[in-house]
């Protein structure tokens, strides 16, 4: 099968595999697990396998990493969504008096899909996504990772691409996965910036003076406009797109902006007409006019689905599964080659499958007798497994979570030094 195609009616066949062979068991247990810090944390976990024809089964639990092995391995999931830690086992929910089965923590999530941009994007709508396009999904991760952790103080964040028009986050740090609902939906509302459904033309309106988040967020999109809206989009090309930009100005403004685009033609020349309208107008205005800001807010600034990240309950797709319309692994970002990644390179469950079967070089077996002989020790299949993802171009991606989780470890260490001082101390 060549590596670049991928057949959705073949999935069934691959599943079985990349589940036994490929598969980061070990990190996706060490991740949930959180270090054990807490008893149950992990046993009282929700997950939940869509099947084959669209089946669903929630409020599936494992109580070790070899269980939950066993059962993917077994049910092999077309699609796996993760939830949140409860009072209780999820798998034994039914048996537990009414009322008292809670749902008591889960990461911080946020969830960014493509289609919420679908009026200002041009080259693709719907499920589909271009180059063009992506630049989007760039923006707001740059804009939303800076405000988490420098305006929150979180630290570990976890940048996922959805397989296929989308990006998630899951941050992991203690304090956000305790919030309330209230404190999320606190969170959700500070970062959220486009106000309105369809019928709602002016989506961005600022006030005066502009908050300094929104200021940080403007220098992101300012890197961006040029290039992602005036080029790729072409908002200022065609009459359609020109009389929606024009409908975001002040009356006044946009009979002036008419008549001098009949004489100027270039994006760019227009977008500065813009901006001059917009200084002379913050020049005699009583109020802050700030529509050349709002412009490029609305069509750059990211778009949350806000009831993701406001319930503690709330399930959202797993790393590492498998997205069964693209093929395509759901796989973390490496946030210092932010700019680089391309959806498009990520790897499909046939890619990876059928570099499994490339027979290895000459190096690779050396590699291969290597970690045997210095993990002899270790279970033979679980060895095995090491050595198979490492043969695909899954590697890279499960080596960053690798790294993602080397720093979330250092802060559990941090945190249990803390508590055994504090012991000591009375």
């Amino acid at each position: 099968m060549p590596s670049s195609d991928y057949d959705s009616a073949c999935l069934p066949d691959l599943l079985p595999l990349y589940y036994r062979r490929l598969f980061p068991f070990s990190q996706y247990y060490r991740w949930l697990n959180y270090g054990g810090v807490y008893k149950n944390y992990f046993q009282n976990r929700e997950f939940s396998f869509t099947l084959k024809d669209d089946i669903y089964v929630r409020y599936q639990s494992f109580t070790t990493q070899a269980e939950l092995e066993k059962e993917m391995n077994k049910m092999n999931p077309y699609k796996i969504d993760i939830g949140a830690v409860y009072s209780h086992r999820p798998n034994q929910h039914n048996t537990v008096k009414s009322g008292t089965f809670q749902a008591l923590e889960k990461e911080l999530v946020f969830d960014i899909d493509m289609t919420d941009y679908d009026d200002v994007r041009y080259c693709c709508s719907a499920a589909d996504i271009c180059p063009k396009c992506w630049t989007l999904m760039t923006i707001a991760i740059h804009i939303l990772d800076r405000a988490l952790r420098e305006d929150f103080g979180f630290k570990h964040l976890l940048w996922v691409y959805s397989g296929r028009r989308g990006v998630h986050c899951w941050v992991c740090d203690e304090a956000a996965r305790k919030l309330s609902v209230a404190a999320r939906s606190a969170v959700a509302e500070y970062l959220s910036l486009i106000k309105g459904g369809d019928e709602t033309v002016k989506k961005v309106v600022l006030t005066d003076p502009i908050h300094p988040f929104i200021r940080e967020s403007l220098k992101v999109v300012e890197r961006y406009f040029p290039q992602y809206a005036l080029q790729d989009q072409d908002i200022l090309g065609r009459k359609e797109s020109v009389d929606k930009v024009l409908a975001l100005v002040p009356e006044d403004v946009r009979k002036v902006l008419k008549e001098r685009f009949q004489n100027e033609k270039k994006p760019e020349n227009r977008w500065n007409l813009i901006e001059d309208q917009a200084i002379k107008k913050q020049g005699t205005a009583k109020k802050g006019q700030y529509f050349e800001r709002e412009i490029m807010l609305q069509y750059c600034y990211p778009r949350l689905d806000v009831n993701v990240s406001k319930g503690v309950n709330h399930l959202l797709k797993s790393p590492f599964s498998v997205h069964p319309k693209t093929g395509r692994i759901s796989v973390p970002i490496n946030m210092k080659e932010l700019d680089k990644f391309d959806p498009f390179d990520v790897p499909t469950i046939s890619l990876i499958c059928e570099e499994l079967d490339r027979p290895r070089t000459g190096e690779e077996e050396e590699k291969a007798d290597d970690v045997k002989e210095k993990e002899n020790e270790k279970d033979a299949a679980e060895r095995r497994k090491i050595r198979d993802y490492k043969r695909t171009s899954l590697a890279k991606y499960v080596k960053y979570f690798d790294q993602f989780l080397d720093g979330l470890a250092a802060s559990w260490k941090g945190e249990l030094l803390k508590k055994s001082d504090l012991q000591k101390d009375f």
